[in-house]
């Protein structure tokens, strides 16, 4: 079945490249106008010319550090004014810190994981559930990672902001369960991203699916018509598999 979000608006953070910027292409070409959200201007003008190109949805640019807590306040109130409702959020801007033993990472390394990992979704969150709540079928997709389970060796900082943002992502949906607002997690796996070249340096990335490939697996996650709740999408053998961690 073909997905339809015609008339919905979604916002995208980390929408100027890797899996949140074909994740804002594939929302705009069912339709959707995208809110992208990015440090990088010039990526996000490049996304913008090709949703044109591309020939249906559109695309609203929001330039955005999402270190900046007032701004993400200010986004929400901006969405309520032009639109007055949000109907799916894609929470994927993430950093990776640093590959190292725990008790050699810095402070500041430390520091900004938590802060745009965590404390900026967090932030965002709260300024859109408003907004979410006020759709007929409000959607939230949490990016995750299986770092956030397999508590690797010198993973630490970024398994942390993993595990977090799960967790509230949880105890979000747990909140929203009477509501039409359906709110989940997805782990796209091993994906050919800047951050995956980061981590693994070595490895390569023609191996690996391209953005494009993920992207398109998790947009469903925005469909009006979807069921489930409080639930992580894995990636595995090619397709996405929901499980539900114990209680």
């Amino acid at each position: 079945m073909t997905l339809d979000l015609s008339g919905r608006v979604a916002v995208v953070t980390g929408a100027s490249r890797g899996i949140g910027y074909f994740i804002a292409r594939e929302l705009a070409a069912a339709g959707a106008h995208v809110i992208a959200v990015a440090r990088t201007v010039g990526g996000l003008e490049e996304l913008d010319d090709q949703i044109k190109a591309d020939g249906r949805g559109q695309a609203t640019l929001a330039p955005l550090d999402l270190t900046d807590m007032a701004g993400i306040d200010r986004l929400g109130g901006a969405i309520h004014e032009r639109w007055g409702k949000l109907d799916i959020l894609v929470a994927n801007a993430s950093v990776l810190g640093v590959i190292s033993p725990i008790g050699h990472v810095e402070a500041k390394t430390f520091e900004k994981v938590m802060t745009v990992n965590v404390t900026s979704t967090w932030r965002m969150i709260r300024s859109v559930d408003p907004l979410l709540r006020l759709s007929d079928a409000g959607r939230a997709i949490i990016l995750s990672s299986n770092a956030a389970h397999s508590a690797r060796a010198f993973w630490a900082p970024y398994a942390a902001s993993k595990a977090a943002v799960e967790t509230m992502m949880r105890s979000w949906a747990h909140e929203t369960e009477t509501l039409p607002l359906r709110v989940n997690a997805a782990d796209p796996g091993a994906t050919r991203t800047a951050m995956r070249a980061q981590a693994m340096p070595g490895e390569d990335p023609e191996t690996l699916p391209h953005p494009s490939e993920v992207a398109k697996r998790i947009v469903p996650l925005a469909s009006p018509e979807l069921k489930e709740t409080g639930l992580i999408f894995q990636a595995k053998h090619n397709r996405f598999v929901a499980y539900r961690q114990p209680e």
